[in-house]
């Protein structure tokens, strides 16, 4: 057993091939592919196979990946404990988030953070909020920026309470008034965030007991921006998500007041390593301010 082959293993399902798996690693494309077979002997089994797609893994494969992402988590945790032991804060941070977040909060955020402690790497994975559960749930990153509450028994900290809004084309009927119903919108031509973006939004709909008329669903909220400056329908976000909007969009309350709830989420927060905890609080810090 080797962690370096784990390692290289996680590598190519990332990338998607051996090559690429290479290069971040730093190896040889032959070094990749003797790894492999390496382990695929020790274990009596293949663990990839190549398809017109690229490499995925085999079923036998996907059932071990689960083991080798918790003992790389583990021994990462362990260099990183050695290190803080030796009064060194070093090491390597991954993160679920999604794009309000990767927009508003971490640009700033991570500039202060990495002025600080420049030997901590921080890795950032970008998805919806399915995307996210499941990358926690794997073990994948080592925390995750989620809404509140998760599909999964997760470990929580919330964060931020966000405030969900209307928005419409300067021009439309509801920019006379200082605020519309939730009712108010169901006769509108509505554009959303795909599934998986839109948890908050469905719940709330749910709970007032509106079925919007959707029209389209997008999965870019820039996309959905555009469409709603050109006229092609109204769309309810929370603040947060609302960043370079075009000119001639109009923000509206809307009654009664509904939010999301930011927060983050992992396996366990006592487990987790120093410089994971170092991030979190420094985040939570931060968070606190705004």
């Amino acid at each position: 057993m080797s962690l370096a082959k784990f390692e290289i293993i996680h590598a190519i399902v990332d990338e998607g091939n051996f090559a690429k798996a290479g290069e971040k690693l730093g190896l040889t494309q032959s070094a990749v592919s003797h790894a492999v077979a390496s382990l695929e002997k020790e274990y009596g089994f293949s663990l990839l196979t190549r398809g017109r797609t690229g490499i995925h893994l085999t079923t036998n494969g996907e059932r071990l990946l689960g083991y080798m992402t918790a003992m790389l988590k583990l021994q990462k945790e362990l260099q990183q404990e050695v290190a803080n032991i030796n009064g060194l804060l070093v090491g390597e941070v991954r993160i679920g988030t999604f794009s309000s977040v990767s927009s508003q909060w971490l640009p700033e955020l991570l500039q202060q953070f990495t002025e600080l402690y420049p030997d901590i790497d921080i890795q950032l994975y970008e998805g919806d909020y399915d995307d996210i559960e499941a990358w926690i749930a794997t073990g994948y990153v080592d925390f995750g920026f989620v809404s509140l509450p998760t599909s999964y028994q997760f470990d929580v900290i919330p964060l931020k309470k966000d405030r969900m809004v209307c928005f419409t084309e300067q021009h439309h009927p509801f920019t006379k008034k200082e605020s519309v119903t939730w009712a108010d919108i169901k006769e509108q031509p509505f554009i959303r965030a795909k599934k998986g973006s839109d948890n908050d939004l469905r719940r709330i709909l749910k709970k007032q007991q509106v079925i919007p008329n959707v029209r389209f669903e997008l999965a870019d909220d820039q996309a959905i921006f555009s469409m709603v400056s050109h006229g092609m329908g109204i769309s309810v976000l929370s603040e947060l998500a609302l960043y370079r909007l075009p000119e001639n969009i109009r923000i509206i309350k809307l009654e009664p007041e509904e939010y999301r709830t930011i927060g983050i989420a992992a396996q366990s927060f006592k487990t987790i390593a120093p410089a994971t905890k170092k991030f979190i609080d420094f985040l939570r810090a931060y968070v606190a301010k705004k």
